[in-house]
């Protein structure tokens, strides 16, 4: 399985293509868009959420509600790109249309990609690179994620996610009973955070950190459960899944870090504090005692839950902005303000999910037959039983 995006910010679409889903596997639009609707919920989200109402599109791949074994080409339109069709339009202007264009930006700003993509391609006009290096992009990139989440579905295998920390204010009382009930609760807060009492210090952060005009990051966790145990390879680097789940989520925009069960907390206990003993029963078969090493050993699955997570840094967009330098002129200047939000943490929680699933998913279609939905379910359920009598 694989996909691309294409698309601006402000440009007339988002766009993604997907190749690789087996044929027979329902789908519809509906599927998509809940998880679409999930991404533009949050406290401290900017005016952006206000305009946009994302809707995927299904343009081609699926016939009466199941794949074909295709592509999948889905499409969510922008609907502020009525106010840019002169900024952000695809034709050529003439020199009369040229002054209704918005002067062109020469303030990168710091931590964006502006300067150094300016650098890679040559653009002067900061606008060629912020429109696509935009978290925009990630609206497609969880349409994709969703097409992923259905998949382990029909599977037995369940994504959630959940904020611990946003702006120094951490979750301590997270605990749960089931995926189901993280999620409810997830959902229910509106910085996606299972502790009552640490949510509304978060939101004050977020409030206050606004006021300011400044912005605050945070951490978020993904956990999946049903996993097979041996999804992934030790063979080689680049077939470990949990490296590239890491590279999942440090692609995500803003996020810094990624750790996976106790994570960096493991460099300060012994090995014997760190490594899940093994257990078999005849219900269960192989488990582990404990999943400090987050659901992965030597880059395979190991059948517990998969729990991952990642650091987003503070939007760098800032309304009280900090010193850049004008590329045309090399003056000091403050840097250029976009439309941005104060927080994204809990939007980007729900990003982090998508491309959790689209790795587990990629890497059980790579391993089992896969051309056909029902022979994927029937493989998947064949190497749990001899997994689990092995």
């Amino acid at each position: 399985m694989r996909y691309l995006t294409a698309g601006e910010s402000h440009g007339p679409q988002l766009t993604t293509i997907i190749e690789g889903l087996p044929a027979g596997m329902p789908l519809t639009a509906e599927d998509i868009n809940e998880q679409l609707g999930r991404r533009q919920k949050g406290h401290g989200r900017g005016r952006r959420m206000q305009i946009e109402k994302d809707q995927a599109q299904i343009k081609s791949g699926i016939r009466h509600g199941y794949t074909l074994g295709s592509p999948v080409a889905l499409v969510v339109e922008n609907n502020d790109w009525k106010h840019w069709t002169k900024i952000m339009g695809s034709e050529p202007i003439d020199e009369s249309a040229a002054e209704e264009v918005k002067r062109q930006i020469t303030r990168p700003r710091p931590g964006h990609a502006d300067l150094n993509g300016g650098l890679k391609y040559g653009h002067r006009d900061m606008r060629n690179v912020l429109e696509r290096s935009s978290a925009r992009e990630t609206t497609v990139r969880v349409a994709a994620g969703a097409v992923a989440k259905k998949l382990l579905a029909l599977l037995g295998i369940e994504v959630a996610a959940h904020v611990l920390e946003i702006g120094g204010v951490k979750a301590d009382k997270v605990s749960f009973e089931s995926l189901e009930e993280l999620r409810e609760r997830s959902e229910a807060s509106p910085v996606r955070c299972l502790d009552e009492e640490a949510e509304k210090k978060m939101m004050q952060a977020i409030d206050d950190a606004k006021a300011n005009g400044d912005s605050i990051g945070g951490i978020v966790e993904v956990i999946a459960e049903g996993m097979p145990a041996g999804v992934g390879s030790y063979v080689q680097w680049d077939r470990k899944l949990d490296a590239k789940l890491a590279a999942a989520i440090v692609s995500i925009n803003a996020f810094k870090g990624v750790e996976f069960g106790i994570g960096f907390e493991a460099a300060e206990r012994f090995g014997s504090e760190v490594h899940d003993e093994i257990a078999w029963n005849e219900a269960q078969g192989y488990y582990r005692k404990t999943n400090r090493l987050g659901g992965f050993e030597g880059g395979m699955t190991n059948g517990m839950p998969v729990v991952v997570r990642g650091v987003m840094k503070p939007i760098p967009t800032l309304y009280k902005p900090l010193e850049s330098v004008d590329i045309d002129t090399k003056e000091p200047f403050t840097a250029s303000i976009e439309r941005s939000d104060s927080c994204a943490v809990p939007a980007a929680a729900v990003v982090a999910e998508a491309v959790v699933a689209w790795e587990l998913a990629s890497a059980i279609v790579d391993q089992f037959y896969s051309d056909r939905m029902d022979a994927l379910v029937a493989s998947v359920e064949e190497f749990r039983r001899y997994a689990k009598e092995f």
